[in-house]
This record gives C-alpha cells, sequence and structure tokens, in this order.
C-alpha cells in the first residue's frame, strides 16, 4: 500500500475504524448478555475478527502519520 494517502482515504479508514470499533463494542456486549451457546459463540468469534480489523486499521492510519487516530 502507498505510504501517503489522500485526506479523503485517511479519513475513509478512519469512519471504518470507527465503524469496527462499533461492531466490536456491540458484539461484546451483547455475547455477555445472549443465553443461547450458539450465538455467544458467533458473537465471540465476531468480537475476535472485529479486534483483527481495528488493529489492522489502526496500523493502516499509523502509517500515515497518526493524525487521524
Amino acid at each position: 500500500m502507498p505510504r501517503n494517502l489522500g485526506l479523503h482515504e485517511s479519513l475513509e479508514l478512519h469512519e471504518l475504524l470507527t465503524f469496527k470499533n462499533t461492531c466490536l463494542t456491540k458484539s461484546t456486549t451483547m455475547g455477555t448478555l445472549a443465553q443461547d451457546a450458539v450465538l455467544q459463540e458467533i458473537l465471540n468469534q465476531d468480537a475476535a475478527q472485529s479486534r483483527e480489523a481495528v488493529a489492522a486499521l489502526r496500523s493502516l492510519l499509523a502509517q500515515q502519520g497518526g493524525n487521524l487516530l
């Protein structure tokens, strides 16, 4: 990936990061409230995937100088 993204690209990455943080919060919260074991497992898997996505997006933004983090 190029080191210098345009401002609009950086803002789109930041928007995705915000969305994935919201997904992570919701999955984590609902996972503790769900009573069905299968649903809990699905929510736990989603939370794990969201953590990975958040880490990847933060890494990409950090490469841009971190001015939007």
